[in-house]
């Protein structure tokens, strides 16, 4: 359905560039069936203008409804999720309980000689470090 929606917007958008081009502007432009020469064209001034600019109306009002219409497409397409609902789940390795904590508890037992934040010395500063000169 909506790869159907999305090609009738594509051929609506090329045709509006068509109908947009062929409009006479101020300066000329691209305009085709107009002005000059003496024949009595199929169009010719006035019934140009009034198709074009009719033509041009109704292919917008098709734009934004085929933009609306992919709009609530896409919406009902996508439902909002949580990025962790799409991680797989892993397994333990062997000898490690389910309950006992996380990354951080695990990395502790792994490597044992690393000092824990209570028995860390307490190194911090008295008051503000000054540069001294050499």
């Amino acid at each position: 359905m909506e790869s159907v929606v999305i090609v009738i917007h594509l051929l609506i958008v090329a045709a509006l560039v068509v109908v947009v081009l062929l409009q006479r502007s101020e300066g000329g432009g691209l305009g085709i069936g107009g002005g000059g020469g003496g024949g009595g064209g199929f169009l010719t001034g006035r019934g140009a203008a009034n198709l074009l600019t009719r033509t041009t109306a109704i292919l917008a009002a098709g734009f934004f409804m085929t933009s609306l219409g992919l709009t609530i497409l896409a919406g009902m397409k996508s439902k909002p999720s949580d990025v962790l609902d799409n991680v797989p789940a892993q397994t333990l390795p062997s000898g490690v309980d389910e309950n006992s904590g996380g990354i951080l508890d695990e990395l502790q037992q792994l490597s044992p000689s690393a000092p824990t934040p209570s028995e860390a010395p307490a190194t911090e500063p008295t008051g503000p470090q000054v540069p001294t000169s050499q």
